[in-house]
């Protein structure tokens, strides 16, 4: 009995330091989207060259999804986070200290390198840490700080960023990094990765070739790609869109842009423990409504009369995105083994970077091109939108839903 409270606090601390993890990769990212306001105006940049400065850090970020999972899988989720991590701050200091716009979009690929293992890892450590059943609640817990840390950015750098200017910013940020890297290599040793080892998963670890043959990451991918696009699509340009077609100043917006995320974070965890209990078996329904209710928010966001109704459907647009993220990173716990959760979850992620990669760059093209119009950029994000709903309604409750038929065995064959 104390032995099993002894772990069940280990597990909770680790999910504590995940959490920190996700949190300061989104803080990072969302200093440059907040940011860029003022570096567009040091470097002169035009909204389509804006949109590849925001872009180029998820081209680094997309690459290293399916090999961040493959090396958690192959060495270790302890050893990729903690490089990870040290290696995206070197790259936040680096950004405080870039001479041109080359410069700029060479760091920020580079630090979507280090940043692209992380997803992959910290879910592999989460299937190491946690019994099966309560993976997917502790998946979505530590996912909601994605949203959470879009709380926490704006609230954080936006003052920082008035106060210090966006080269201080930078520094200080990855400096925090370090810091967070030692804290998870310290305590993400093995011994505190014990778990109650009553639910044992007959798999062996598969072959890259083998886990991408499995049917449902691909579909869970292309849903995170659709989803993927609105909410980068949003958090890259809705400052822009803010401030220069709502009239409103830098502090007042970062103020703002945090409440949707708060929304989104909330949504996320409260969705991901209903379907661990009682929607458990509903996934694929609420994957369709929610993602339908996106589409419906986006538009009413865009025709809004106010900033006020901007920002309320925004808020109820990242609720039910939250619901479809909750699912997205809930069901490969489920119905995929913890030997091959790594690759598989990086395959997934692969599809929603793809989809981060592309929305902030055809976003800003598109608003260059119709003359400063974002209504073709809103009519992008909804038909990427749209693909989540298809995604969705390919998902196979037999064939995709059950653990067994997502296990691999000897000889490389799904059970």
């Amino acid at each position: 009995m104390q032995n099993s409270l002894i772990e069940n606090k280990k597990r909770h601390l680790i999910l504590v330091l995940l959490f920190l993890g996700w949190c300061l990769s989104y803080l990072d990212r969302m200093a440059m989207n907040v940011g860029i306001v003022e570096i567009a105006k040091d470097f002169n940049l035009s909204p389509s060259v804006m949109g590849i400065v925001l872009s180029s850090f998820f081209a680094g970020y997309a690459i290293m999804q399916v090999p961040g999972g493959w090396l958690a899988d192959k060495y270790g989720s302890r050893k990729v986070i903690a490089v990870a991590i040290l290696f995206w701050s070197i790259f936040t200091v680096l950004t405080g200290m870039a001479w041109s716009l080359m410069s700029m979009v060479v760091i920020r690929f580079m630090f979507g390198l280090g940043e692209g293992a992380y997803p992959a890892a910290s879910s592999k450590a989460i299937a190491n840490a946690f019994p099966k059943k309560e993976r997917p609640g502790a998946q979505t817990i530590m996912m909601s700080s994605n949203s959470l840390g879009g709380v926490i950015a704006p609230l954080i750098a936006t003052p920082l960023l008035v106060w210090i200017g966006w080269k201080n910013l930078f520094l200080t940020i990855g400096i925090l990094g370090i810091v967070v890297a030692w804290l998870l290599w310290h305590y993400l040793k093995p011994e505190n990765m014990k778990q109650d080892h009553s639910e044992e998963e007959v798999s062996e670890k598969a072959s890259f070739k083998d886990v991408i043959k499995i049917p449902i990451t691909w579909k869970l991918a292309i849903m995170w790609f659709g989803m993927s696009t609105v909410i980068w699509g949003l958090i890259s340009w809705m400052p822009p869109y803010l401030v220069g077609a709502r009239g409103l100043d830098l502090m007042s917006m970062g103020m703002l842009t945090s409440i949707p995320a708060l929304t989104g974070a909330i949504a996320t965890v409260i969705g991901g423990q209903l379907i661990q209990s009682y929607l458990s078996g509903k996934e694929k329904l609420i994957a369709i409504v929610s993602s339908i209710l996106v589409i419906v928010c986006l538009y009413l966001l865009y025709n809004a009369p106010s900033v006020t109704f901007v920002i309320t459907f925004q808020s109820l647009c990242t609720i039910f995105h939250g619901l479809v993220f909750a699912t997205i990173f809930s069901l490969p716990h489920k119905v995929i083994s913890k030997t091959n959760i790594g690759t598989a979850i990086g395959i997934i992620n692969l599809g929603g970077m793809i989809g981060a990669f592309l929305a902030p760059m055809a976003m800003g093209y598109l608003i260059e091109k119709f003359n400063g119009s974002y209504t073709p950029a809103f009519i992008y994000l909804i038909v990427c939108a749209v693909l989540s709903i298809v995604a969705a309604v390919a998902l196979n409750k037999k064939r995709d839903l059950s653990f067994e038929n997502n296990v691999i065995i000897s000889g490389g064959k799904s059970i």
